[in-house]
């Protein structure tokens, strides 16, 4: 599928985040402090809430649902430790961001 067009830097400012359609996954993307752009999946391997509704402090996320945490410089658990996020390759291109569909799929734990 490769990169697709997900939208504009000015529409995602330093420390928010946003849920967008790009090809057939619902991705979060997450503009960290200090300028990172992250692309993960918006649902949490828990229990399917959406992590979009969470708490963002930094660079962990915390689903509001069960209080799961993220680490989002590299997508993996906090609590729980074994837990992951699907990490989607990214771009910048002139002011535009661009995301990868096809270079992971969304992870469930039990």
């Amino acid at each position: 599928m490769g990169f697709q067009k997900v939208c504009d830097l000015d529409e995602l400012w330093e420390g928010d985040m946003d849920v967008f359609d790009v090809g057939d996954k619902e991705i979060l993307l997450v503009h960290l402090e200090g300028g990172k752009i992250v692309a993960t999946q918006n649902i949490c391997p828990h229990q399917n809430f959406e992590l979009v509704e969470g708490s963002l402090s930094g660079t962990i996320l915390t689903c509001k649902a069960h209080l799961w945490q993220f680490d989002l410089n590299v997508c993996k658990g906090i609590n729980p430790e074994h837990s992951v996020l699907a990490q989607y390759p990214i771009e910048i291109r002139g002011e535009e961001i661009y995301v990868d569909p096809s270079g992971d799929e969304p992870k469930y734990s039990h």
